[in-house]
């Protein structure tokens, strides 16, 4: 079963590579790949074009996201010594940072992501580091999505086929936090391989059974429907199936003010009643 958690447990696992700050949790997590579909998620550069696979987490206080892991497919022969680029984008829910009405070239856009990122981070510019782990060398997915990206009223393709490849975990370190308020936001990771004919894949994980509820579909789009998006099992796979995507999110809680008012009151109580300056901490404003 998988699990939505709030700050309540020690990260394990993500440790083996790279080492969250000490105090550091799970804020959310999904679970492992089920084999059942593959999503394209690349940056653009190397002659290919953007690909953008966004999964939705929820937060119920506000949270600062020091790190992620996700589980992914690599094929083409791709090692992850073929990693050039690594971006993590974080979006809100439409129709925030959208425009309204959209232009009607998808089926739907409720429950969507919004039109642009909240905020992002970029390897390349040394906002975050990774390191790689190969689970299985030899994985098999039953269908996945690439090229079949297309607007009404051809967005139905049914997919684009079994791909088998490499499945690696890749754990990334954010090198300038991301601190976010309570609530539902997409998270979309982006890899770049460096050799000709190589492709990163998303892999699906179960949808979620327990709260929070309901648990959002994955949604991709390229730039031939930028800034509207497709859901991969509903509208592109067209089977009735509703797909989930493999990642954890590691952090910690942002104090409320109220509690930031109570520690201050109670320091300035055990020093003797000291004044306490009501000035605001840095770790106290919400940031993108």
């Amino acid at each position: 079963m998988h699990v939505w958690l709030r700050i309540i447990v020690p990260t394990l696992g993500f440790g083996a590579l790279l080492s969250p700050a000490r105090g550091d949790g799970v804020l959310f997590a999904t679970g492992d790949p089920d084999g059942l579909m593959a999503m394209a998620s690349r940056p653009s550069g190397g002659g290919g074009g953007e690909i953008e696979t966004g999964d939705d987490f929820v937060l119920d206080g506000a949270s600062r996201i020091t790190g992620l892991s996700f589980t992914g497919l690599l094929t083409g022969g791709a090692t992850p010594a073929d990693i050039a680029q690594i971006v993590v984008e974080i979006y809100r829910v439409f129709p925030e940072d959208s425009t309204v009405p959209p232009s009607g070239s998808v089926p739907t856009r409720a429950n969507s992501p919004s039109d642009v990122a909240l905020t992002s981070r970029d390897s390349g510019a040394g906002e975050l580091t990774y390191a790689s782990a190969v689970v299985n060398p030899s994985f098999a997915v039953g269908n996945s999505v690439l090229n079949g990206i297309h607007p009404v009223p051809g967005n139905v393709t049914g997919g684009d086929g079994p791909v088998v490849g490499s499945e690696v975990r890749l754990d990334i370190a954010l090198s300038d936090p991301i601190t976010l308020a309570a609530g539902r936001y997409f998270l979309v990771p982006q890899v770049l391989l460096a050799g000709a004919g190589q492709e990163f894949y998303w892999l699906s994980a179960p949808r979620l059974v327990g709260p929070p509820v309901p648990d959002l579909q994955t949604w991709i789009r390229d730039g031939s429907i930028d800034p509207d998006w497709l859901r991969v099992g509903t509208d592109i796979e067209g089977q009735g199936r509703a797909f989930n995507a493999s990642f954890t999110l590691t952090g910690t809680a942002v104090p409320e003010p109220a509690a930031v008012l109570l520690a201050g009151i109670a320091a300035a109580a055990g020093c003797g009643g000291l004044p306490w300056s009501g000035r605001r901490r840095p770790g106290d404003r919400p940031a993108g």
